[in-house]
């Protein structure tokens, strides 16, 4: 990675959103010419960096900068300053989580196929190098407009691999996290980002969050009255958690395939491996990726052949133009700023 010495390299073309701590800005690079976003963390007062947002910028950059793989997102260079931090990364045009709400988007299964795999090459090679993600969800599955996925936002992520390392429960957004980090467990592995992938495996089937809880008790129930309540043959350890309670209501599982109605058995299995409540039980990414999910008919599509909101757009205005001809050039106006 190239340190830029000047901001001057990269000129401001739009401003894409705003967080609590930064600003991103899609810019062009005046050296390839190339669109790149822009993540421009604010460093805030002394007492703020006390409470972590510059810890995670700086975890965020070392991170990234060790890590090079065409599913995880590139950090192309960082810009410091006094009151800031930049960090350029690859421009990518959506994420999953736009693509699984558009509506006029029809997703096949070669293309959640091949969305799940690119997602799990990311993640394995993350795992590989003893990286836990622990905020995997659809935005933060970026997508550009040749079909490539990948793992962005590295803000919570962690190097695993020493057994009596302890780390906080707080992480990965409520609807993607695992009962064991609902019930405060102080040690985990590779097997929460597992189930996050199982909960996005479930919402490109459903086109809806599965597990969409409104506190963590409520996140558990949710939980519960899909997957079953666990018992400890189940789930042997699960009653010495930090934060474990004892549910008094024994809800039934809910029959996968009736809920999946166009998913076919591999898939099913491949979620119910995902959704096991014993974190010993969960599959890794290794045995996802050899799943006969993957393995069997129909295959999964070739990059190019996602149906991203861009291409989507632009094969209807192709369809109109062919229907109508073309339309009149609207009028100018000046614009002024």
């Amino acid at each position: 990675m190239v340190e830029t010495k000047s901001t001057k390299r990269y000129e401001k073309i739009k401003h894409l959103g705003e967080g609590q701590f930064a600003n991103v800005y899609k810019a062009k690079d005046n050296v390839t010419g190339e669109v790149v976003a822009i993540k421009k963390i604010k460093l805030g007062s002394r007492h703020e960096a006390k409470d972590g947002i510059n810890r995670t910028a700086l975890r965020e950059i070392k991170l990234l900068k060790e890590i090079h793989h065409e599913n995880i997102i590139s950090l192309r260079d960082v810009i410091g300053n006094k009151s800031s931090i930049s960090l350029v990364f690859d421009f990518m045009e959506t994420d999953l989580e736009h693509l699984i709400k558009d509506t006029t988007i029809i997703l096949s299964s070669p293309h959640i196929k091949n969305i799940m795999m690119q997602t799990f090459l990311g993640l394995n090679f993350l795992h590989a190098n003893f990286i836990l993600h622990r905020d995997l969800k659809p935005n933060n599955l970026l997508m550009n407009n040749m079909g490539r996925v990948k793992i962005t936002d590295f803000g919570l992520a962690r190097f695993f691999g020493s057994p009596s390392r302890v780390y906080t429960h707080q992480v990965v957004t409520r609807w993607y996290r695992s009962p064991e980090l609902l019930y405060a467990a102080k040690s985990y592995g590779v097997n929460v980002d597992i189930w996050a992938m199982g909960c996005i495996f479930a919402e490109l089937l459903l086109r809806n969050p599965i597990f969409p809880g409104e506190s963590d008790l409520d996140q558990l129930v949710k939980i519960y009255r899909f997957l079953g309540t666990p018992t400890e043959d189940d789930w042997a350890l699960m009653k010495q958690l930090p934060d474990y309670v004892e549910f008094t209501e024994n809800y039934p599982r809910m029959d996968f395939k009736a809920v999946f109605t166009a998913a076919g058995d591999s898939a099913i299995d491949l979620l119910e491996r995902m959704f096991e409540f014993d974190p010993l039980k969960r599959w890794n990414t290794d045995q996802c990726l050899g799943s006969m999910y993957f393995q069997i008919e129909p295959y999964a599509c070739d990059d190019s052949e996602l149906p991203l909101p861009n291409k989507n757009q632009n094969a209807s205005k192709r369809r109109r133009i062919l229907r109508d001809g073309p339309e009149s050039p609207p009028r100018r106006r000046l614009v002024f700023d």
